[in-house]
């Protein structure tokens, strides 16, 4: 079996920078989406609860797109261009365009449809190069590549939520008439979108995929056993169909029972629609058709290792959090610290350029500690206590939310967060990618990436109900949720096994 040769610290640049202008969409969506729903419903009471279902389509288009073109690409060849890049060529023209658009919106359903294009491109860009890393490197190396693609994915994020404020620094108007978006947004979401197409264009001219035939050398007697994958979905019963329906029909009973709010029928149709395409795919390959992608994607999620499914675990509470943060922070940084939460104020304005700086912060944190806090504490105490360590770091700076109402002090709430997410960025990624089989390192990575997609959705779907319901104007206690769920996943953390269980 041939060896992959090392990368140099060049080869490791190269092949995560296009990352860096990836996360700069990301950070300029995370941080101002909510601030342009607020901004563009200045009259509607009821906008804060409204915000996770307009976030929705976020999560829904990643839990869609990330398994299908983590499946295309482990199969795609398409000679000089190669295997992923072809995938973060695309993503990234289509993210551009929605950057340039999205800051026209006229009102806020145009909006809502412009995250979910823009979160698809990024999602086909994003997803390959999770496997990108793992094509290119040897095994040996891959904690190196994913903290190299975490410090990336935090420069990258820091440039793209202070944009705003910077414009703001350089004079560059940040408030708006009633109904519209500031300058700074809009010049901040071009910018980004021409770094974006920049920086991914970079990593498409500057690496070399290896070929098929070069991969079926590396990978030896470890290659994927495709037709193994099938094999096992014909066995199967339809019992775990039959309970994913189950379980949809009885999310749409208690939302229609309790009236809920009605976002949450999506998430019940998807547990349906699961089950149903689960039976599917079971019939097929028992017809022994059922080589196709529903029968791989159906086969490999069912089918995943168990390191695989303890670490999903962790992933669904770390997103969780992050989720909760993302959409809430701008809401809870303006009522708290800067007394407003009125869209179309400057007092509103100002808090919401004030929480791009925070989040700049968070991501700053996370590219140092990638590079030098991770790597030393991966090689002390090991990787899983490490990420343990990380995300109790993340929860003490969600809880700190409920004690600082200084807009400086909350600087140091995003230390804890900032280590946090550079171990959810780099920990899981290096445990999972030498223990997963190259050949479908794509599809895996698609698969595990669904964990993060489906608490994004919960939260999206869920968390309006509970904040309604029970903190109705009080967005504050969405943080008490996020510290929670952190520690959750911190615990479920130590029962993973790093070397296979």
């Amino acid at each position: 079996m041939t060896r992959r040769p090392r990368q140099s610290a060049w080869g490791l640049w190269n092949i995560s920078f296009g990352f860096f202008g990836i996360q700069i969409g990301f950070a300029l969506q995370n941080a101002n989406m909510s601030r342009i729903f607020q901004t563009l419903s200045p009259d509607d009471p009821d906008i804060l609860s409204k915000l996770p279902a307009l976030w929705v389509a976020a999560p829904l288009t990643g839990l869609l797109v990330q398994p299908i073109i983590g499946h295309l690409s482990d199969r795609t060849w398409l000679g000089a261009l190669g295997r992923r890049r072809p995938y973060f060529l695309t993503g990234a023209v289509l993210a551009a365009l929605s950057l340039f658009v999205m800051p026209l919106a006229p009102a806020l359903l145009f909006a809502a449809f412009m995250l979910w294009v823009l979160d698809a491109s990024l999602n086909i860009s994003m997803e390959p190069f999770r496997a990108f890393v793992g094509d290119m490197l040897p095994r040996e190396q891959h904690a190196t590549g994913y903290a190299v693609q975490t410090a990336f994915i935090g420069a990258g994020a820091v440039v793209g939520s202070i944009f705003p404020k910077a414009l703001e620094w350089a004079g560059v108007a940040n408030t708006a008439a009633a109904g519209a978006i500031p300058d700074t947004v809009r010049y901040a979401f071009w910018f980004g979108g021409a770094a974006l197409l920049l920086a991914v264009l970079w990593t498409v001219v500057t690496t070399r995929e290896y070929s098929p035939t070069e991969m079926a050398a590396f990978e030896g007697d470890h290659a994927a056993d495709t037709h193994d994958t099938i094999r096992l979905l014909a066995a199967r019963t339809f019992g775990s169909s039959i309970a994913w329906i189950i379980g949809g029909a009885v999310v749409l009973a208690v939302v229609y029972r309790f009236a809920l709010q009605q976002e949450m029928y999506l998430l019940g149709g998807l547990l349906i629609a699961y089950g149903l395409a689960s039976i599917v795919a079971i019939r097929l390959a028992r017809a022994g058709r059922g080589a196709s992608m529903l029968g791989h994607i159906v086969g490999d999620f069912s089918g995943m290792p168990m390191l695989m499914k303890r670490l999903a675990l962790v992933q669904f509470f770390s997103w969780s959090a992050l989720f909760i943060m993302w959409i809430n922070t701008t809401a809870i940084v303006a009522q708290y610290s800067y007394g407003t939460s009125d869209g179309a104020s400057a007092a509103f304005q100002q808090a919401a350029n004030w929480v791009d700086v925070l989040f700049a912060t968070y991501n700053g944190v996370a590219a140092i500690a990638a590079l030098t806090l991770l790597p030393w504490l991966a090689r002390t105490i090991g990787k899983v206590r490490t990420h343990a360590i990380g995300l109790m770091c993340g929860a003490a700076g969600y809880a700190s939310f409920f004690v600082i109402r200084s807009p400086d002090l909350l600087i140091v709430s995003e230390i804890g967060i900032g280590i946090a997410w550079a171990s959810i960025l780099a920990m899981p990624y290096a445990i999972l990618a030498s223990a997963l089989p190259q050949a479908k390192l794509g599809i895996y990575m698609g698969l595990f990436n669904v964990f993060v997609v489906i608490p994004q959705l919960l939260v999206a779907t869920v968390m309006g109900s509970i904040m309604k319901a029970w903190f109705p104007g009080e967005p504050i206690w969405t943080m008490a949720f996020a510290a929670a769920v952190m520690a959750i996943a911190a615990a479920a953390t130590l029962r993973v096994d790093e070397r296979g269980g």
